[in-house]
């Protein structure tokens, strides 16, 4: 009998009958970067159709290979995930000749995408000024700490500092421990994201002025385009944000509860409306009128007052029946999730929000899907992450048309 709770399967090793081609089918992305920042990006644009070319160092490959928490059979479990649908080539970048294959190759790519320290691709004679000689539709996506321009711009910048430098870092933990971190490379990822947008974005110029350009993605300047009103908020009144915990000062109730069977649930009822809805399903509805709870400031004045009442309330019920109750009256709640609550529950497998690939080496292999879904066009899990250099062969014959003599001599000399 089948797994009722098994998550969907998808088919990796190719595209199955019958299956729409994702709206970016047809775009040549040669992917340069490593790690997360650009990859990330790659990963984007592959999961919607575009032909991601990842160049790597011969015998070396991108250190993501290896990272990740936890690895089975001394393999990486993020590799598979960020290197989804991309084809790995290897080219040595650091040799003259290596770099005048990357022009070959780049010269046939509609993106060519990179999150190299600012300054690296130049000293390899690839430049965007370069570049476009040869390819003027070119639209190069950069990725980097501190971006390409301004005094910070070449110092080494990972996700982590580029959170602290946005203004995320010092927001985020308890307000009795120093700033924590997100527990994700989510500076990375952000980055990756708004470079992504940057890249449709110039893609949609160019279709109409064939003109290509730098899309310049910034980690810190992705961080600080995600922090609401932090810069507003000091500007006209000097305020600064502080570490808050599990609740954000002045919106209540919107916290973590404890239910009597000992999980924990989540409820926000900060608008009047809701909050009416939920002291109705308390079964206490003078709440909502009561001068102390009635409106949206009064309860954030009273915010731990109000956030005490209700979890005496949820104590004494268990989650599932809280979570029917707010269902049943329209209140915005929801379970703290891990994986394994993920993996069990009927909202993820019905929009397929996970889905079971095929690895050649970890066989059945679940992980997130793409999003978002799109109706006409959406985009699938086509290729599973590649061995190194797995593509070498076929895209330097079909693409540049070397021959088997020219690769083995290549590859001899340690240039590909």
């Amino acid at each position: 009998m089948a797994n009722e709770h098994a998550s969907p399967k998808t088919t990796p090793s190719g595209k199955s009958s019958g299956q729409v081609a994702g709206p970016l089918a047809g775009l040549r992305v040669i992917e340069m970067g490593t790690l997360l920042a650009g990859p990330f990006c790659g990963q984007l644009m592959g999961d919607f159709g575009a032909e991601v070319i990842k160049l790597e160092p011969p015998g070396q490959g991108d250190p993501m290979r290896e990272w990740g928490r936890e690895k089975a059979h001394g393999m990486s479990l993020w590799w598979p995930v960020v290197a989804r649908n991309k084809k790995s080539v290897t080219l040595n970048l650091r040799e003259a000749e290596g770099q005048a294959i990357a022009k070959d190759l780049i010269a046939k790519a509609d993106f060519v995408l990179e999150n190299f320290r600012p300054g690296t691709m130049e000293r390899w004679n690839l430049s965007f000024a370069e570049l476009q000689k040869i390819n003027p539709r070119l639209i190069m996506i950069r990725v980097s700490g501190f971006g390409q321009t301004g005094p910070y711009a070449k110092r080494a910048g990972f996700g982590a500092v580029g959170e602290a430098m946005g203004g995320l870092r010092y927001v985020c933990g308890d307000p009795s421990t120093p700033p924590s971190r997100m527990g994700i490379s989510i500076g990375d990822s952000l980055a990756a994201t708004f470079a992504c947008i940057g890249g449709l974005t110039a893609l949609y110029y160019r279709e109409r002025t064939g003109q290509g350009q730098v899309v310049d993605s910034a980690i810190y300047e992705a961080v600080l385009n995600m922090m609401e009103s932090l810069i507003t908020e000091y500007d006209k009144t000097g305020y600064i944000r502080e570490r808050t915990g599990a609740i954000l000062p002045n919106v209540a109730p919107s916290n973590v509860y404890p239910t009597r069977d000992g999980g924990m649930i989540l409820i926000a009822a900060n608008q009047d409306t809701v909050f009416s809805r939920l002291a109705e399903a308390m079964g206490r509805p003078e709440l909502a009128k009561d001068e102390r709870y009635a409106t949206h400031t009064a309860r954030g004045a009273r915010q731990k007052e109000l956030d005490d009442l209700i979890a005496d309330w949820t104590r004494t019920i268990d989650a599932a029946e809280v979570e029917k109750l707010m269902d049943q009256f329209g209140i915005p709640s929801g379970k703290i999730y891990r994986t394994p609550e993920m993996l069990e529950d009927a909202h993820f497998r019905a929009r397929q929000a996970i889905v079971t690939t095929m690895h050649p080496k970890f066989g059945e292999l679940r992980m997130q899907n793409v999003a978002p879904k799109l109706s006409a066009t959406p985009g699938t899990i086509r290729s599973a992450a590649p061995e190194l250099g797995q593509h070498s062969e076929e895209i330097y014959r079909s693409l540049l048309g070397f021959d088997a003599a020219k690769i083995s001599d290549l590859r001899t000399r340690g240039i590909i």
